[in-house]
């Protein structure tokens, strides 16, 4: 059976259609010619029931206060609160993009619309101040990764609802790690600097720094919203998504009023049309899920790999290889959505801390969503700066690595994730 899907899904994918289509095919494909006894109505049952959660509200939400944000004044904000401490250190213009990125990742949640505002007013800075092109384009498109640890994640979220993981503990958990590849981009960039003699800016006053911070204060008062609201118990997941979108609305509409009231409605049709294609995906997934847990597809899987009853290292490592080739190919929700019911039995047999896996798989897509061949970053990359697709990866494989040694360390050293979950939710 695991075979015959295959094929179809891939046959699909090579052919041209959309990702929805290859795993629709795949579930009706599975249930009529496998299972042919059944009532088709399962399937749709099923499709329901996977878009029925509370906590998938918060997905448009999300997306909505970043599309805001995104056509707003918060990015600039935000970038020049990075770059007045940061800016006149060796390889300050590289660190401020890694860590605009991570400050717009915990507004946004997204590495695609973070490539987008982020790339665009830093990368002619970049160049002009001396950066090769190839380095400039695989920083963005790497540090953007970040966005999908710091909450809030729509891929945690979406983690969350398939594996029924605590999504509060989900986005604690990715701070420390976004955090850590921050530091280690940084460090990398000081290097790159230092080697490639590249100038230093000019260092702004304690009296400048102020004046920045308390205009990009409102901004930066997103993450603080966001997780401290989490943190302290006021909020949950889905209701400081509603509080994002409010706050968005009013500090983009009302106080920096970069976003006009009459262009809020075709700002939130922008919001309804990715939504759709989520959802969609998300009930595709769901019905797949069950279609292959009922075949017994996932227990043949791991019997056929010789993982069943491996140990929690072997289990984590396999976990990290098979998310990372296959966000290299497809999106990473759908991956995270086709891949999670296969794993669970062997997460559940490992006895693995399904938060520490959650952290780990998000890394995982994330990595492979900026990792040849077919990073859906790099196609945004591509299409934001007009660059062809060698231009775009040729920089990007000593981030990859960093990458790739963030993840070996979070399977080495689980506290590195569950640190902060076992500090305010345990």
């Amino acid at each position: 059976m695991e075979v015959t899907i295959l094929a179809v899904m891939i046959g699909l994918l090579l052919l041209g259609f959309p990702m929805m289509v290859p795993l629709l095919a795949a579930v009706f494909v599975g249930f009529f010619i496998f299972i042919p006894s059944l009532n088709p109505n399962i399937i749709v049952q099923q499709m329901i029931s996977g878009i029925s959660p509370v906590a998938l509200i918060a997905v448009p939400m999300f997306i909505f206060a970043a599309d805001i944000v995104t056509k707003g004044h918060t990015a600039d904000r935000l970038l020049d609160l990075a770059m007045s401490f940061v800016g006149h250190v060796r390889g300050g213009l590289a660190i401020t993009t890694a860590l605009g990125c991570t400050l717009f990742g915990s507004v946004s949640g997204s590495t695609q619309a973070t490539v987008v505002a982020m790339g665009s007013p830093l990368r002619p800075k970049m160049l002009d101040a001396g950066y090769k092109d190839s380095f400039t384009l695989a920083l963005i498109i790497n540090a953007s990764d970040i966005a999908f640890l710091i909450p809030p994640s729509i891929g945690m979220i979406v983690y969350g609802v398939v594996a029924k993981t605590s999504i509060g503990e989900l986005f604690l958990a990715g701070i420390v790690p976004g955090l850590m590849i921050l530091a280690m981009f940084s460090v990398f960039c000081w290097i790159y600097a230092k080697v490639n003699n590249i100038p230093t800016q000019e260092k702004a006053s304690w009296s400048e720094k102020w004046r920045i911070a308390r205009r990009a204060g409102l901004a930066a008062f997103f993450p603080i919203l966001i997780i401290g609201g989490i943190y302290a118990g006021y909020f949950s997941p889905t209701e400081v998504a509603a509080i994002a979108v409010l706050y968005a609305f009013i500090l983009e509409v009302f106080i920096f009023r970069a976003v006009k009231l009459s262009e809020v409605p075709s700002i939130a049709f922008s919001t309804g049309m990715i939504t759709a294609v989520v959802f969609i995906l998300v009930g595709a997934g769901a019905a797949f899920s069950w279609v292959i847990s009922f075949a017994q597809v996932p227990q043949a899987v791991i019997g056929g790999l010789g993982l069943e009853g491996a140990g929690p290292t072997i289990t984590l490592i396999a976990i990290t290889i098979a998310y990372f080739i296959g966000c290299m190919f497809v999106d990473p929700i759908v991956v995270i959505l086709v891949l999670t019911p296969i794993f669970a039995p062997l997460v559940q047999a490992a006895g693995l801390d399904p938060v520490h896996v959650g952290t780990l798989v998000t890394l995982q897509v994330a990595i492979g969503s900026a990792t040849p061949p077919f990073g859906c970053d790099i196609f945004t990359a591509m299409a934001v700066f007009r660059r062809p697709y060698m231009d775009v990866i040729r920089g990007t494989p000593p981030f990859i690595f960093i990458l790739v040694l963030a993840a070996a360390l979070l399977i080495a050293f689980p506290q590195i994730a569950l640190f902060l979950p076992t500090l305010a939710l345990r």
